[in-house]
């Protein structure tokens, strides 16, 4: 298992529209399990209700972790498209 942290800094936190968008970049990831979480809470990143749940607001270090297939490759997709949101 691979894991690292990243900081969300889209000003309007994690909402629907980008929530979909990195629940189907999870999804493309055929044998990868991918979890996002904050200090108290981590959840499967291929559902949308789950990360929504979170409610994670700008500036929140999140924890994203990836179990199996090419686990390296998917966490620095994973953090990059995270750091990328800006809306």
């Amino acid at each position: 298992m691979k894991s690292a942290s990243v900081v969300l800094s889209a000003p309007t936190g994690l909402h629907a529209r980008p929530a979909g968008e990195l629940v189907k970049l999870v999804k493309g990831f055929e044998g990868s399990v991918v979890k996002i979480g904050t200090s108290g809470r981590i959840v499967n990143a291929a559902s949308m209700l789950l990360l929504l749940s979170l409610g994670i607001k700008s500036g929140t270090t999140l924890l994203v972790s990836v179990e199996g297939g090419d686990e390296q490759a998917v966490l620095d997709s994973v953090c990059a498209f995270i750091q990328a949101i800006k809306d």
